[in-house]
């Protein structure tokens, strides 16, 4: 039987791979991984316009797979492998050995570590960038591999701007280089002499305006002075005003909580009428308050002996008592019972919660989830926790910082009502499901409409218009933010931070300038770009004291081997990238194919590369016309004359 035409199309495809040169000097980079993270750094990769002329990105993603974010095997002009496993096979598969970088982006601490030692296996010299939510695993992977590595946790990075739009503060980002430590601050709450740049404008009517101008611009880079950040200050009115609340207002709460709404009715019903015949019995016999109290109690819970000489309204009233004090105690024992079933359920489930009023509640004790309620515990902020694992990934620190736990769906009123959300401060919900963050944010709201939603959401467009359309406050993209981080690591850029800005990230990078550059002999003011880069110290060459931004000269001049820290935006710190690169005539040869033992995969190995892109770096030679049988997938034609592939907006 023939072979089907679609079969030979892409069986031709994977042959063209194989009979192209080898020789191309692009790095290649290779990303293992299915999220949004992985879909932001590779496509800012294809997209970066390195000194080289851009980059080839292998992707590697499971056979079968269901992103909750954005696509990463869906972006035109790389390459894609589908293999279940993350072994040598796979790597071989993907054009390691000879590779410029290799992302681990799983969410698997111990998977990753695995996939960190067969990748070693293949190229020992090859640059890994893992991503841990472990600190402590992730310390021991540094030891562990001989290769090249950088260990990097998102959430860790992602928690502060989290933290910061629930308490309705600036992101209080900080970081120390050289000799200095800086923070993120707005202009209003630093001095003017404290301010290294302007980071953002908030003013403007199209939206926030990164990296304006000289003297404009409501969020800043300011130096840290001993003055606290903004959170912090926050978070302590928060912890003064919950000290502050009425012990006998928070009684009466716990009390409501207690018994069913039914039997607490009925018992109200009863007391009234004992009430009621008490004073009536009080009257009529002409005893103090005291005596009557007593003879109302005895008669309601124990009887009276029958004393039929008493007037006959003095006999009904009797009778009346005895017949609530029948009712009473049954109550009573309802009430007890009930209490006991429903404190028993709610330890189970952990809704034997007392109400609260001033304190976040954080949905999803996942990576983000986690951290960010550490982080507010370290403020002292009370913080109670949703989530619809009995065991979740935070469930331990939980326990260990006295986090009330909530086991339940967190778009129920129920649930909500049990974590007191009418009266937070700010709800938190940092799942790892859009769809079930929605929900909940939309259930939050309908308790309360002036509530502080902080919502996560991994697609950055559907977080915009999310954001814009139900008014729910503040979105929040993790992978966005750590993005720029994980991709300075990769392209082994000193990435020093990344500042989070609104739906924007800006790094924090060192840039040497190499001999014979375009920069080396300009001034200064040739760094600066408004909206792109801002330049704020240089270390010259030979290790001399760092110059900072009050004495920086526009006029001084660029030398070879200066180390320029710039605050950019990603293609500002491209340009900046290229700008100090060394002139073409002085790269390294172009490196010569691959011997032909190195020259092809396994067959076994699922293979998909894309349309028109380029071979990995050990790809086969035209010795060897057959192609090896896989299953190649058609995932773009890059343009050639772009040669970073498709371009988004």
């Amino acid at each position: 039987m023939a072979e089907p035409w679609r079969d030979r199309a892409r069986r031709a495809v994977e042959w063209n791979w194989r009979l192209r040169s080898a020789g191309d000097p692009r790095p290649h980079y290779v990303i293992c991984g299915r999220d949004a993270l992985a879909y932001y750094v590779a496509r800012a990769l294809l997209e970066s316009d390195l000194p080289t002329g851009g980059a080839r990105v292998t992707v590697v993603v499971p056979e079968r797979y269901r992103s909750n974010g954005p696509d990463v095997a869906g972006l035109r002009g790389l390459r894609v492998v589908r293999s279940d496993r993350l072994d040598v096979a796979t790597f071989e598969a993907a054009g390691l050995a000879g590779a410029a970088g290799l992302a681990l982006l799983h969410q698997d601490d111990v998977g990753n570590l695995h996939a960190a030692l067969c990748a070693q296996a293949v190229d020992q010299r090859v640059r890994q960038v893992l991503r841990m939510f472990n600190g402590t695993l992730a310390d021991g992977v540094r030891k562990l591999l001989k290769a090249p590595v950088e260990v990097l946790s998102d959430a860790e990075m992602a928690a502060p701007a989290f933290v910061a739009a629930a308490l309705g503060e600036v992101d209080p980002s900080s970081f120390q280089h050289r000799d200095k430590t800086l923070r993120v601050a707005r202009r209003a709450d630093v001095r003017s002499q404290d301010v290294v740049c302007a980071l953002a404008d908030f003013s403007e009517p199209q939206g926030v305006e990164l990296l304006p101008a000289e003297g404009g611009g409501d969020l800043v880079l300011a130096e840290a002075t001993g003055q606290p950040p903004g959170t912090e200050l926050a978070a302590r009115r928060l912890v003064r005003a919950r000290r502050r609340r009425r012990p006998v207002a928070v009684l009466l709460r716990a009390a409501r909580g207690f018994a069913t709404r039914k039997i607490g009715i009925a018992v109200m019903l009863v007391l009234g009428v004992i009430v009621v015949l008490g004073a009536l019995i009080s009257r009529a016999e002409e005893v103090s308050p005291a005596e009557a109290l007593y003879l109302t109690l005895v008669t309601t819970l124990s009887g009276a002996d029958p004393n039929t000489d008493k007037p006959a309204d003095a006999q009904i009233m009797q009778v009346v008592l005895n017949l609530a004090g029948l009712a009473l105690i049954p109550l009573i024992t309802a009430v007890v019972v009930d209490g006991i079933v429903n404190a028993r359920l709610a330890l189970h489930t952990g809704r034997a919660q007392p109400a609260r009023a001033g304190h976040v509640v954080v949905i999803g004790l996942g990576n983000v989830g986690t951290r960010v309620m550490a982080q507010l515990r370290e403020y002292d902020v009370e913080v109670m926790a949703i989530d619809k694992d009995p065991e979740p990934r935070g469930g331990t620190l939980a326990r260990q910082l006295e986090v009330p736990l909530i086991v339940g769906d967190a778009a129920l009123p129920e649930t909500l009502a049990a974590a007191s959300v009418a009266d937070c401060q700010a709800l938190v919900v940092a799942s790892t499901d859009d769809v079930a963050n929605l929900e909940a944010a939309l259930a939050a709201r309908d308790l309360r409409d002036d509530l502080r939603v902080v919502l996560r959401l991994f697609d950055g467009d559907f977080a915009e218009r999310v954001e814009e359309t139900f008014a729910l406050g503040v979105s929040r993209s993790v992978s966005y933010l750590a993005a720029p981080a994980f991709i300075g690591a990769l392209t082994e850029r000193a990435v020093i931070t990344t500042i989070p800005v609104d739906r924007h990230a800006l790094p924090v990078a060192e840039v040497p300038v190499a001999a014979g550059s375009e920069l080396d002999g300009r001034p200064l003011e040739a760094v600066s770009r408004d909206g792109q880069v801002r330049l704020i110290a240089r270390t010259p060459a030979g290790g001399a004291k760092t110059i900072w931004w009050k004495d920086l000269d526009p006029r001084q001049v660029i030398y070879a081997g200066d180390r320029l820290t710039v605050v950019a935006r990603r293609r500002g710190l491209d340009w900046l990238t290229r700008q100090c690169a060394p002139p073409a005539a002085a790269k390294a040869p172009l490196p010569s194919a691959a011997p032909p033992s190195a020259a092809a995969p396994p067959v076994s190995a699922p293979v998909s590369p894309a349309v028109g892109a380029v071979p990995p770096t050990n790809g086969g030679s035209a010795a060897h016309p057959r192609p090896e049988p896989g299953r190649p997938e058609d995932v773009g034609t890059r343009d050639e004359s772009d040669p970073t592939g498709a371009r988004s907006a």
